[in-house]
């Protein structure tokens, strides 16, 4: 804070397990992440090379070496581990994963069919090498996923080994826990927040109401993800109130 200005939320400081922020790049070079680093890698922890864009960017050790010497995980997009078991390359892409010292993988079946037992076995083997995050919901907008099925499904796996449970929405904020328009699936958001321990979820939202609704609702240590790689200043200061939408949060009385 450049001014100690009173009733504005104490952010836990990195590395933290609650409030944390996943930004997602769609292609930055190794300039763009550095400037996005020098402004913001105290509000960033974990940095998401989007979709399958690892197979393609330049320079692509140096920017995840940006990322990590800011204490900053990166990791590869889901998208990236379906491209490859869809192909059967399951040792291939772990061997990708190390030649690019990767530690942290996502699993996720949101463009493929996946046998949720098949993905549990890939969490439980990566995670004996690598920390695991996974996520739950399709990027198909016909393919509708009960609220009760969520719940077990993000139960199931943790309980394999993930760390964290991404909640699907896509970078666009129009599927899984939002509806087509944008607006919050209120019913599976709370039957999520009634039945898992929420600091195991990290949030896909990435519109300003979506960030601006989990805020109000879960406070300012709401991990949040998706966040556009301009926006992660204007997120922080939607979790601290510094910003219309959140204005009277943190005020009181």
């Amino acid at each position: 804070m450049n001014y100690n200005l009173p009733h504005v939320p104490t952010r836990e400081g990195k590395p933290r397990t609650i409030g944390q922020t996943m930004v997602i790049d769609k292609g930055l070079s190794v300039v763009e992440a550095q400037n996005m680093v020098d402004a913001a890698a105290d509000y960033i922890d974990y940095a998401k090379i989007g979709f399958g864009t690892a197979l393609i960017t330049k320079n692509l050790h140096e920017k995840i070496k940006v990322y990590s010497q800011a204490d900053i995980t990166p990791y590869f997009g889901g998208t990236l581990f379906e491209l490859f078991i869809v192909r059967n390359m399951f040792d291939e892409f772990q061997k990708f994963l190390d030649t690019y010292n990767i530690g942290m993988v996502e699993v996720s079946d949101g463009s493929i069919e996946l046998d949720q037992e098949k993905k549990l076995h890939y969490i439980q083997e990566l995670s004996k090498n690598f920390t695991v995050i996974s996520e739950v919901g399709s990027k198909e907008a016909d393919k509708v996923l009960s609220p009760e099925t969520w719940i077990n499904l993000i139960k199931s796996e943790l309980d394999a080994g993930s760390i964290k449970v991404i909640t699907e929405a896509r970078e666009s904020g129009t599927i899984g826990i939002f509806n087509k328009d944008g607006s919050a699936n209120k019913i599976l958001i709370d039957t999520i927040i009634n039945n898992i321990d929420i600091s195991n979820i990290m949030w896909e939202a990435p519109q300003k109401n979506q960030q601006a609704l989990f805020v109000k609702l879960l406070g300012e240590s709401v991990n949040l993800g998706n966040i556009a790689t301009n926006e992660v200043i204007a997120l922080e200061a939607l979790r601290l109130g510094l910003r219309g939408d959140t204005f009277f949060q943190f005020l009181g009385e």
